[in-house]
């Protein structure tokens, strides 16, 4: 087990407590540099889609996790990143031009939702997010000369200094790893600031960060600027990934995925980001095979226990239409957020911390540990 003992204020906000956190960063890293280079094109393809999300939660993260204020019109943003990429690219604007301007474009439009947003939390701010997100995506089925409607638009690969990074090289992956690194420093930085501690103030108690000081208002403003910033900049790259944009694509069940990458990861943490992240993407390709395998596997079973073909054929189609039905894919992420939430609230993040700490302190590890403190009324301390 280590022990840190801390002798100066640095060794609060220090980014690696010790050198073991170094050499695992060190060997993970090296992994995700040597991943595009022996894995199959579409684990890469996977990967990209890792960092894209890990990015989006970030910044998610950052308004949610650290200053405590919900939001389901991630997408909304994430759509202005790309669209403005789309219209931009169109009329032959370089590459980091357009990609600072989906940025900074979806940062103005997040601090105009947070200044209406200041009088309202818990559920009446959702509420106003989720307003938000059908307007934009009202305005991209309408707005038929910029964003073409529901026809869509095409995006064409990223081209810098006349060279093409096509959305499969390796190139387009070292590009959106990058900016998952950025994002991540940069907010482990902006956590160790004056604006980092006031956000945490915010989330932890408005009234007493007011007492100390802290302009809340001015806060949380920047907080949802800061969050659909990098959120845009992931529509950047999402944009270009998937080659195509539509108003389809940015619903409100694509808010609800950025929601599940900070509540599967861990709310409280940017690991918890990169964790969740790595969950839903992976679910995509658990529902086809629950789609297209289960049902043969399952029938075949059947067959071998006894069922008669014209059984084994029922079930198979059974199966196969309940896995098709719609809906089914925001059931299940409904009922994984209900499991999460009753028997996992730290995350997967949590988890591991839970994990580590058990090595760490075996054989006299408490399973109190984590256990959340009770709270009392006045009426009932004294029962």
């Amino acid at each position: 087990m280590r022990f840190l003992f801390k002798t100066d204020y640095e060794d609060d906000i220090r980014l690696f407590p010790h050198r073991g956190y170094i050499i695992s960063y060190g060997l993970l890293l090296a992994a995700l540099i040597v991943a595009p280079f022996v894995l199959s094109s579409y684990l890469v393809s996977q990967l990209v889609f890792v960092c894209i999300y890990a990015t989006v939660g970030v910044g998610l993260m950052i308004l949610t996790g650290f200053t405590g204020q919900a939001s389901l019109g991630h997408a909304a943003f994430l759509a202005i990143g790309a669209y403005t990429t789309a219209y931009l690219h169109r009329l032959g604007v370089p590459f980091p031009i357009y990609f600072l301007a989906a940025g900074l474009l979806a940062g103005v439009i997040g601090a105009l939702v947070g200044f209406p947003a200041l009088r309202l939390q818990g559920i009446y701010l959702v509420i106003a997010t989720i307003a938000f997100a059908l307007i934009v995506e009202e305005i991209m089925a309408r707005w038929e000369s910029v964003t073409n409607g529901n026809e869509g638009l095409r995006v064409r690969p990223i081209q810098v200094f006349g060279e093409t990074i096509p959305r499969d090289s390796p190139t387009f992956y070292f590009l959106c790893l990058g900016l998952l690194i950025l994002v991540i420093v940069g907010t482990l930085n902006l956590m160790r600031s004056p604006t980092g501690r006031a956000f945490i103030a915010t989330r932890d108690s408005e009234t007493a960060a007011k007492s100390m000081g802290v302009n809340v208002a001015l806060y949380k403003v920047k907080s949802f600027a800061l969050s659909a910033a990098i959120t845009g900049l992931a529509g950047c790259l999402f944009a270009h990934k998937l080659s195509f944009i539509s108003p389809e694509m940015f619903t409100l069940q694509l808010s609800i995925e950025f929601i599940m990458v900070i509540i599967i990861g861990g709310v409280l943490s940017l690991h918890g980001a990169v964790l969740g992240a790595i969950f839903i993407v992976m679910i995509d390709p658990f529902l086809t095979f629950l789609k297209d395998d289960i049902p043969g596997i399952v029938a075949g079973l059947a067959a071998t226990f006894g069922a008669g073909a014209d059984q084994a054929n029922h079930i198979r189609n059974s199966i196969s239409a309940f896995a098709s039905a719609n809906g089914l894919k925001g059931a299940i992420y409904g009922l994984i957020i209900m499991l999460f939430i009753l028997f996992e609230p730290y995350g997967l993040y949590g988890r591991w911390l839970k994990i580590k700490l058990f090595f760490q302190l075996f054989p006299l590890y408490k399973r109190a540990t984590f256990k959340r403190q009770k709270i009392y009324v006045k009426s009932e301390r004294n029962r």
